[in-house]
């Protein structure tokens, strides 16, 4: 699943709502803790300044 969000969240990262959306799908596909904790390094590396509220709110709604 990493590899997949690695290939499509930069494509749709254009779009807020699109890169909420391919996020939480991400998240939920998700093996295991130990890959969405991966995920949201990758997604901190990758998209923390451009969308770190996004990027708080899916998180912590998976970790809920």
């Amino acid at each position: 699943m990493i590899e997949y969000a690695q290939v499509i969240l930069p494509k749709v990262s254009f779009s807020r709502d699109l890169f909420r959306k391919e996020l939480i799908k991400c998240v939920k596909w998700s093996e295991n803790t130990k890959d969405v904790n991966e995920l949201r390094i990758w997604c901190d590396d990758n998209f923390g300044e451009m969308y770190p509220d996004i990027l708080n709110d899916v998180f912590s709604i998976i970790a809920a």
